[in-house]
């Protein structure tokens, strides 16, 4: 605990001097390069607030690209090869040494929280002018990104001390290094607590972001995190399961703003039934990679360049690409392709007005790498072989993730949200209701068909997706964006064998969560996805088992070590290269 100590006084030192002053980088200036975070400067006018907001955005940027490699590379879904740099290696050793690496700063992110500790302490958030509060919009969401950053940091390290109030002496430091440390239940708990009394309320309804207008092309409004989504994730993580089904379905259904899971699927286009001669097309990667789309919910912004200031380098570990000689760092695994190899593709042909055919694509001797089964990864993943002179400095395999936007990370996407509240109807006792979010998409008129009556009951306003919002056109269950007409699979179902309802949960909980390794594939959410059910059940193995057998066959010191819980997080360093 000494070590540790001594550890954590180092990081709090070390915010002391992020403290002194911050650069904006180009995308996120306002009338001034810097932001000043003097002990004796008080934030009383909107400019000041716009000043450190931004401030927060940017300190939100260092963290980026490590929030998706921590959440990715440890998982089942990604194989790091030997093109890889040693810092991206280490985050596969278990346990990870507390050697220095980039991608393992803590400090970095406690900067996020001293930034925002700072700005609550210093904003009163009922000035008002002319009757409107000033400042609320920017108080609320300076709230949401410090409960935000915690949630990060608990999956990260596992307990963390919980600082609320800013650092800025070395005697404050030294009271933060004293203090308890905080486990993923508290910290929920408390930002639970913190964030609930803003729910419900004219502020929430009226001002639920800043409003900056457009900056450098970006919808500012996506660069916060919804109360809502924030609060509803960290019910799920501290096992308040009815709690976080609310949250979510009260933001998807906000009569002002409705969200629906839209249309985007990939699909099969064939003729005659033959799958050999057919096409494969997608509308769904279009949405992904535009900052401003309605899929994205939620985004960190970066620079295009990195004169400009913090530009995401995530495009040089998944990709190749002229900078790394087109040497990715990381492909998709063995267990990625059996995954989506493994779940069937159904098409659904209307031969005439009374007759239809449903089909099964088959998984082999089709015309395309990788469209076996689900098609979401045939379009998320692409791969050319080109040949090359065996002197050469270039690779001759070239791979791109199709998902990775230059310009912006995703912190929320609206299928991720949809796929977080179905784990959260599923836990709460609602496991039909939690299907039908994957098979068909909730829908009142549907409602009725397909979840039974009790159930209905019991779930209420949980399920109410109101029929003028959510219709046949803007509404689909999660898994047909991928497996075809899914609503027609007969195997795709609750298994009528299961009778018990816990033996139904967790059945409808695994189809849940192998749906997220399918929709959020590379985005950094796999990791703790598995982290978050194996905790829940108690069962180190839901983490370990797969992780083990990432690359085909099991590795059985790997899984060992998994199985101790201790070994899942990461080590708190103070140095970094």
């Amino acid at each position: 605990m000494i070590e540790f100590n001594m550890k954590m006084k180092n990081i709090f030192l070390v915010l002391l001097l992020l403290l002194s002053f911050m650069s904006c980088g180009k995308m996120l200036e306002t009338d001034s390069e810097m932001v000043e975070f003097a002990s004796d400067n008080s934030l009383d006018t909107p400019e000041d607030t716009l000043y450190s907001v931004m401030g927060i955005i940017r300190q939100m940027q260092v963290v980026a690209d490590r929030t998706v490699l921590l959440g990715e590379i440890r998982a089942d879904l990604m194989h790091v090869n030997d093109n890889a740099t040693t810092d991206i290696k280490a985050l596969t050793v278990v346990p990870m040494t507390d050697e220095a690496n980039i991608y393992n700063q803590i400090s970095d992110y406690y900067a996020i929280v001293n930034n925002c500790n700072y700005y609550l302490a210093n904003v009163n958030p009922e000035a008002q002018r002319l009757s409107k509060y000033i400042f609320k919009r920017e108080y609320i969401a300076v709230k949401v990104y410090r409960a935000w950053t915690y949630l990060q940091l608990a999956k990260i390290y596992g307990k963390v001390p919980l600082v609320l109030t800013p650092l800025l002496t070395v005697e404050d430091a030294q009271q933060a290094m004293n203090m308890n440390y905080t486990d993923m239940q508290g910290i929920c708990d408390y930002f639970i607590s913190d964030l609930s009394q803003y729910v419900g309320s004219k502020d929430d309804e009226e001002m639920e972001f800043p409003q900056y207008g457009s900056v450098y092309g970006f919808d500012s409004q996506k660069f916060f995190i919804p109360l809502r989504v924030i609060l509803g994730e960290m019910c799920l993580w501290a096992g308040r399961y009815a709690e976080a089904a609310k949250y979510l379905h009260d933001y998807l259904t906000k009569t002002s703003r409705p969200i629906s899971t839209g249309m985007a699927r990939a699909r099969w286009n064939v003729v005659g039934g033959d799958f050999s001669k057919g096409t494969v097309s997608s509308t769904i990667n279009d949405y992904i990679v535009s900052a401003n789309s309605d899929e994205n919910i939620s985004i960190i912004p970066m620079e295009t360049t990195e004169f400009n200031g913090i530009k995401s380098l995530l495009g040089t570990v998944y990709n190749s690409v002229i900078s790394n000689n087109y040497y990715a760092q990381v492909t998709p695994s063995a267990a990625m392709r059996k995954i989506s190899r493994e779940e069937d593709y159904v098409l659904l042909t209307e031969r005439s007005a009374t007759k239809k055919d449903t089909t099964w694509a088959p998984k082999d001797n089709l015309p395309y790498a990788d469209c076996a089964g689900d098609l979401r990864f045939h379009f998320n993943y692409t791969n050319k072989k080109f040949n090359r002179d065996v002197t050469s400095d270039y690779s001759s395999d070239v791979q791109t993730i199709n998902k990775l936007p230059a310009d912006f990370i995703a912190l929320y996407r609206k299928q991720y949200i949809y796929l977080l509240y179905a784990e959260a109807l599923c836990r709460a006792g609602y496991p039909h209701s939690a299907f039908a979010v994957l098979k068909f998409g909730l829908r009142n008129e549907e409602n009725e068909k397909r979840i039974p009556a009790e159930e209905r009951e019991l779930a209420g306003d949980l399920i109410n997706f109101p029929n003028d919002a959510f219709t046949t056109y803007n509404t689909i269950g999660v898994h047909k964006r991928g497996s075809g007409d899914a609503e027609c699979d007969t195997l795709y179902r609750i298994e009528k064998t299961i009778s018990e309802t816990t033996d139904s949960i967790e059945m409808v909980e695994d189809l849940i969560v192998n749906e997220m390794a399918l929709e959020t594939a590379f985005e950094g959410l796999r990791y703790y996805t598995l982290m978050r059910v194996a905790m829940r059940r108690n069962d180190n193995s839901y983490l370990a088992e797969p992780i083990s057998k990432r690359d085909g066959a099991k590795n059985a010191e790997l899984y060992e070590k998994l199985m101790y819980r201790e070994n899942w997080y990461l080590p708190i360093v103070t140095k970094a290269k």
